[in-house]
């Protein structure tokens, strides 16, 4: 932790900030995975809505 101090004595303490890096694009694998977790989430919400509007 980076600490100082300032002419009346009072302490500042500063948190160590992680190495910055740039994100890389999804391969092709990944692409395929997240448009499974998408299709898998749009059923969910639908059978979801379709269940509360039949118990309504």
């Amino acid at each position: 932790m980076y600490t100082t101090i300032n002419e009346n004595g009072v302490l500042n303490n500063y948190a160590n900030e992680p190495q910055m890096y740039y994100a890389t694009y999804p391969n092709q694998e990944q692409q395929q995975k997240y448009a499974l977790q998408g299709a898998i989430a749009v059923l969910l919400v639908t059978s979801l809505i379709l269940v509360a509007l039949g118990v309504s």
